[in-house]
């Protein structure tokens, strides 16, 4: 019973509030006293009661808020700003469709009319190359030939029982526009066997452009079977097997070839059925969205022929006339118009294919003229090839034309080819009345065109409109400004029978106002019925019903979105002034594409670029549009003539249409991906553009003068707040302190031990009496065989005979100071040990590069100088680099102080080994050049070293027992510390790997911690990256071999930076599979003041990640991430013993709460004494290694490490069951950018800037005059260098919101790198402003 009675009250307890949970615990260990404390009821409620006091997670939704009005900057409305004045518009009705007795009840009707009673009659005429005739395809061979494919298709193809093909079924059809007689009887075969086609392009190659959104199409339609003639089906690329390929993104195909000798004659009692037609689908029509997706319209059998009707009605088209297409016969006007209602009237259409216009371009006009036709459909580019062409042909007549219908006449710059073409060919007798713009959709088939009007009536009046209105979709008349003005012909009126409104194109379909630019719609029986296959995104554009002002639907009638932009004019007018596709809203204005093509035509093209190949379009970049043009420039055009036309067109923009441009591109000719009628295709080269495919050979890039959303630059308020009101405010907020301390360090109670670990050297003495033979150092090459090891009394001795050399032949006295000049070995460990003995102050110094003597030497002599040196001990071959013609040439090698080789020393005692009469004295020197490019040497003594080692020892759990294998440069920091230190204060084994053996053999770090079976390891960034690089993909192979990392224990990297997140876990996650486990990778943390900060220990809580959010790192605070797309992951560090650890603001000197980012201040007895200098910079000392709080504490001595960071109180816990303070480093202080009154830190940017493009192998980054410079090195070939420049431009101005101003592409390897791996940004900055880089190209972004 007491067990209910206990669940009972904590059921209560789980539904209580954290107040009456705590007074509930009490009221029940008060009633149950005889519980203990420990068991397990007792123990259950404390981690409740500890659940319940953590912060809340916030809710999912939270993780996904976009900031963005945080950070645009709004624009102001403009009360100038022209809007809608006119009244409502009222549905405009086009002319009745009217009755015509003896109209057929279906189109195949039509043709079977046609094929028995006007047999002979010619249907088609298809030319050959040269513009010549090829063959005529009479009415009673279309119909016989469409009979027996019908035929063929439901009862050749599969069996009686299991038939290929059923009513109903999609077929894709596959003719080149060459071949259009095979093409128009596989439609009408198809139309016959009551199966539905599918007309598509021919695809060229596997990569065709647009290829994979033609396979959506396919596979949208649940298309299987393909038609195609032989001829095509011989071009289609082929498999080795013979077999055609299978098109990317496409679903596997049937292929069936429809010439006629494969073809079966019908039997005799075999009839098509051709019912009345009625609303099930008659073919399907494709159409590629702005987006690039390619939808399937449906068209009705009733719609087709109301179609053919209406256009015969519209057109006046009579039995037996000559029609000349030169347009597409596979869809959009060319099928309407030469295809089904010629058909229906029997015309005879001579098409004149896109190959033979690139040949001849008059050919058209020619047939024209031979012919006599009534009407020829055509593209305001034919116009221009015949108008450019015509000085060849003096006799054409063009008289017989009644309509010249020009298919693409809505479009704005049509305007001047239509009247270019008639300025030269009315001479020829063509008559201004009979050019026939019109205005189509793919959605509404056609939706207006002019009729021909009467001999010598006036022509239809043209529309002046202001451009700067229409960017508002506002309709005004412009009577100032000539150059910003766009003027537009009609289309004519609205189809016989169908119902047209305009409405707002965002937003719900409510009536524009008279003035007002909206989306045509249209309600006609005559149009398409849906995306077939897509019910969703039908529902959207297929079944639109309008609202009035407000809300209220106009009625119940359905009409189709055109994706037309325009208005009603005077007469019932319509006026298109361009398409929803092409529509660029930036900042809240409409541009259109075309109008912008035309204004950049208007700038002289012909030197530069080619006339019909400009793509615009635009890329959502920072919360708003951009425009980007894209031209294939001509092969003779210099660079100076590029530019010189990128600027004009720059202007010309600017003026006209008050935008501005982000990109103008121009790639080589014949570049740009191409549509099978010879148009640039957007979509594809809007897509090869962000993915950095595109190869421009000129750029130019201006987000300074676009982009004008950027958010106002924070402006640093002065410092009123001070210190103390700053604490007092974090506390009253609830918010701790941000500081954290190491665990204890204890004291050494045993004398002996005392004694040994009082200094470095009594250490080594001690151990050589001791443990003589124990080995300390085992020194492997690249094979990971033992070179050289030294037990405890042969690093006793070896660094005797260095004493007593240095005593006898270096005239030293004590606390000089002396270089060791060695490569990574256990030389310079009893360099070390020597130097101590003798009572000199050893300076380490990595030797110099013997292959690139000219940049490593100068820094060797740098040290060598700074340091006052009075004694350099090497190895022989190193001391003949420093003495040869070679080093002469970079160095003074007359002025090096006395150099001692150590390779052959005599067997010589020193007389006494010295020994320091305070542990405060110093111990060597470590010299380390930043990131910042800054030479700094900091002075370490006895005490701080042995204080060192025991941190490590006890965070590590170093004894005698263990191995450690250490992969490191040795030669400053806490590399040097590990390699020659801490063996011989804890007394484990070291197994030095040095960094350079793993060029040659990559696998010797790693197979020496599976052979030895290490448990904890060191290694640098730069190792580790070797290894990600050089062995991700060997990782079958090392297993093979018997690799195993599961020994691995701890695997840490030392650095002085913000640890490299990415690498480190690529380097987890591939190795993996070699046993290593994902808790092993960890990051230390040291600076210059401080060389071990934070290291991860054995017995502390694995190390943990967190994101914090990018945008509030930039404001020196930190916050857990929530934001979709900006954060940064920031890895812990655990704080050694003896350590304490506070944020500070770098400004006031004030400690800061738990939330800020501040520098990080160190106190601990292992910090340097201070900076050696030369010239006793005192108060440079005082201020970075004898610093006080301004508030708090103001008696304890700090030490500022320059880098900014935060401590985060994690949900894991230590040794001691606490829970466990976190140190987390985000960058150096030295290096943070200044921008727009934020603070940067590079690392960031150049994260960003890497992923920008595949073939950026690194990036760094650095300011110059307030202007970012991204410097990228580029991996692939020289013609992607360009590329990178848009894309670089883009992600740093979506992630980081800056411009860049300068993007620098060059070789891989320029970006200066230092021995720990960490870039010099500050000599490249250098080596930038001398013009010292060689680049590849130099952007100036304007």
């Amino acid at each position: 019973m007491s067990c209910l009675k206990r669940n009972t009250e904590l059921t209560f307890v789980f539904s209580s509030s954290l107040a009456s949970f705590s007074l509930c615990c009490h009221l029940i260990l008060a009633e149950y006293s005889c519980v203990p404390v420990s068991s397990r009821v007792s123990t259950k409620i404390q981690q409740l009661l500890n659940t319940l006091k953590r912060p809340k997670r916030p809710p999912l939704s939270e993780f996904f808020l976009d900031d963005s009005e945080e950070i645009v900057e709004v624009p102001r409305p403009d009360p100038n700003t022209p809007k809608p004045e006119g009244r409502q518009i009222i549905p405009v009705k086009g002319e009745p469709l009217g009755v015509v007795s003896n109209w057929p009840p279906a189109l195949q009707a039509a043709l079977a009319r046609w094929g028995a009673t006007q047999a002979k009659s010619p249907a088609l005429t298809a030319l050959d190359i040269t513009g010549k005739p090829l063959y005529t395809l009479t009415y009673g061979k279309l119909w016989s030939r469409s009979l027996k494919l019908a035929y063929t298709l439901l009862n050749k193809l599969g069996t009686k029982t299991e038939p290929v093909l059923q009513t109903g079924d999609r077929v894709a059809l596959v003719y080149p526009n060459s071949d259009p007689g095979m093409f128009w009887v596989a439609f009408y075969g198809c139309l016959l066997a009551e199966v539905i086609p599918v007309p598509i392009e021919v695809p060229l190659s596997r990569q065709d452009a647009g290829s994979q959104q033609i396979g959506f199409l396919l596979g949208s339609c649940g298309v299987s079977l393909a038609l195609t003639s032989e001829v095509c089906l011989k071009g289609l690329p082929k498999t080795p097997n013979g077999e055609i390929v299978q098109f990317k993104g496409w679903p596997r195909m049937k292929w069936v070839v429809t010439d006629t000798k494969y073809l079966t004659k019908p039997s005799k009692d075999w009839q098509p059925h051709i019912p009345t037609a009625n609303t099930d689908t008659a073919y399907i029509e494709y159409k590629a969205s702005k987006e690039g997706t390619v939808m399937g319209v449906a068209v009705s059998k009733i719609a087709m022929l109301t179609h053919c009707q209406a256009l015969t009605q519209a057109c006046n088209y009579c039995e037996g006339e000559t029609l000349v297409n030169v347009l597409d016969c596979k869809k959009d006007m060319g099928l309407w118009h030469g295809v089904l209602t010629s058909v229906m009237n029997r015309i005879h259409t001579i098409t004149v294919p896109y190959a033979v216009m690139k040949a001849c371009p008059m050919s058209w006009v020619q047939r024209v003229h031979i012919h006599k036709a009534r009407v020829a459909l055509v593209k305001c580019r034919d116009l221009h090839w015949a108008m450019m062409a015509h000085k060849d042909q003096k006799d054409i007549n063009l008289s017989s034309i009644r309509m010249l219908i020009v298919a693409d006449g809505a479009n704005p710059w049509s305007v001047s080819s239509c009247d270019a073409f008639l300025n030269v060919f009315q001479s020829h007798g063509l008559r201004p009345e009979v050019i026939c713009p019109c205005a189509t959709s793919p959605e509404a088939l056609t939706v207006a065109i002019r009729r021909p009007g009467a001999r010598g009536a006036p022509l239809p009046a043209r529309a002046i409109l202001s451009m700067g209105g229409l960017s508002h979709g506002v309709i005004r008349v412009n009577t100032e400004d000539k150059n910003s003005a766009l003027t537009v012909q009609d289309v004519g009126h609205i189809m016989p029978g169908a119902l047209m409104c305009i409405v707002k194109p965002d937003g719900s379909p409510q009536l524009c106002k008279t003035d007002e630019i909206g989306e045509i719609v249209i309600n006609s029986r005559a149009g398409g019925t849906m995306y077939y296959g897509l019910p969703g995104v039908t529902k959207n554009t297929f079944e639109v019903i309008p609202v009035n002002q407000a809300g209220a639907p106009i009625g119940e009638i359905p009409f189709a979105r055109t994706g037309l932009l325009g208005f009603v004019g005077p007469g019932s007018l319509v006026f298109v002034v361009g398409k929803i596709e092409g529509l660029l809203m930036v900042s809240g204005r409409r541009h259109n594409a075309d109008d912008l093509v035309a204004t950049a035509l208007a700038v002289e093209p012909v030197k530069t670029v080619y006339r019909g190949r400009i793509a615009v379009f635009s890329v959502t970049v920072f919360y708003d549009e951009r425009i980007v043009i894209v031209a294939e420039q001509r092969p003779d055009a210099s660079e100076e003539d590029s530019f010189q036309w990128m600027s004009r067109v720059l202007q010309a923009i600017d003026g006209i249409h008050q935008v501005g441009l982000y990109c103008l591109a121009l790639v080589p000719a014949n570049t740009l991906p191409k549509t099978p009628l010879g148009g640039i295709h957007i979509c594809e080269t809007k897509q090869s553009f962000l993915d950095g495919n595109l190869h421009p050979c000129n750029i130019l890039m201006c987000p300074h003068t676009c982009v004008t959303n950027m958010p106002k630059p924070r402006q640093k308020q002065p410092v009123d707040v001070g210190p103390a009101s700053m604490l007092v405010g974090n506390l009253v907020a609830g918010k701790r302190i941000a500081q954290a301390t190491g665990r204890e360090l204890g004291v050494v109670e045993d004398q002996d031990l005392t004694r040994k670990h009082q200094f470095l050297s009594e250490a080594l003495q001690w151990r050589a009496q001791v443990d003589p033979d124990h080995v300390l150092y085992v020194l492997l090459n690249s094979k990971g065989v033992p070179v050289c090891t030294a037990t405890c009394a042969q690093l006793h001795k070896r660094a005797e005979k260095i004493t007593a050399t240095l005593l006898e032949r270096g005239g030293l006295n004590t606390g000089d100071n002396v270089v060791l000049l060695y490569p990574p070995g256990i030389d310079l460990i009893a360099a070390f040990y020597g130097c101590l003995y003798a009572g000199v102050i050893p300076v380490t110094v990595r030797p110099p590069h013997p292959q690139n003597l000219s940049a490593t030497l100068p820094t060797v002599r740098m040290i060598i100088d700074v340091s006052k040196a009075a004694c350099i001990l090497t190895t022989q071959p190193l001391m003949r680099i420093l003495r040869s013609r070679e080093a002469a040439a970079s160095v003074n090698v007359k002025t090096w102080p006395t150099i001692i080789d150590t390779d052959d020393l005599p067997r010589k005692r020193p007389p006494h080994l010295y020994k320091p009469p305070t542990a405060e004295m110093l111990a060597y020197l470590d010299f380390s050049v930043s990131t910042t490019g800054m030479l700094t040497g900091v002075k370490m003594s006895h005490a701080a070293i042995s204080t060192l080692c025991r941190s490590i020892k006890l965070q590590c759990e170093l004894y005698s027992s263990r191995q450690i294998a250490i992969c490191l440069d040795p030669y400053c920091g806490l590399g040097f510390v590990l390699w020659c230190l801490s063996s011989v204060y804890s007394g484990h084994q070291s197994i030095l790997i040095p960094p350079l053996e793993l060029e040659t053999s990559l696998p010797v770090w790693l197979s020496t911690l599976s052979q030895f079976k290490i448990r904890d390891t060191f290694c640098s960034y730069s190792v580790m990256e070797l290894c990600t690089k050089g062995l991700g993909t060997q990782t079958e192979v090392l297993k093979a071999r018997g690799l195993n990392l599961s020994c691995v224990r701890s695997c840490v990297v030392v650095a002085e930076e913000r640890p490299r997140l990415a690498l480190s876990q690529s380097f987890s996650k591939l190795f993996k599979d070699l046993g290593l486990s994902p808790r092993a990778v960890s990051t230390a943390f040291g600076s210059r003041v401080n060389l071990a900060i934070g290291l991860q220990g054995t017995s502390g809580p694995d190390p943990s990640t967190v994101y914090v959010d990018m945008k509030s790192l930039r404001h020196d605070r930190w916050e857990v991430f929530r934001s979709w797309i900006q954060y940064v992951l920031c890895f812990p560090s655990q704080i050694l013993p003896g350590v304490r650890v506070i944020i500070v603001n770098p400004e006031t000197r004030g400690p800061l709460g738990d939330s800020h980012l501040g520098e990080i201040w160190v106190n601990s007895p292992h910090s340097a004494s201070g900076y050696y200098t030369i010239y006793g910079e005192e108060s440079l000392q005082a201020d970075h290694f004898n610093t006080k709080l301004s508030f708090g504490d103001p008696q304890t001595l700090w030490s500022r490490t320059g880098y900014l960071g935060f401590i985060k109180r994690t949900e894991l816990l230590d040794a001691s069951g606490d829970r466990h303070d976190a140190l987390f480093v985000v960058g150096s202080l030295d290096e943070t950018l200044e921008l727009r009154g934020l603070r940067y830190h590079p690392i960031d940017i150049e994260t960003s800037v890497s992923r920008a493009h595949r073939s950026i192998a690194e990036s760094a980054v650095f300011t110059w005059t307030n202007l970012l410079v991204v410097v990228a090195e580029l991996s692939g070939s020289e013609q992607e260098a360009l590329d990178l420049v848009p894309l670089v431009t883009n992600v740093v101005l979506e992630e980081h919101h800056l411009i860049v101003g300068v993007v620098v592409i060059v070789d891989p390897g320029v970006i200066p790198i230092n021995s720990r791996g960490e870039k010099q940004r500050m000599h490249l900055r250098d080596s930038f402003l001398a013009d010292q880089l060689d680049p590849i190209y130099v952007a100036y972004n304007m």
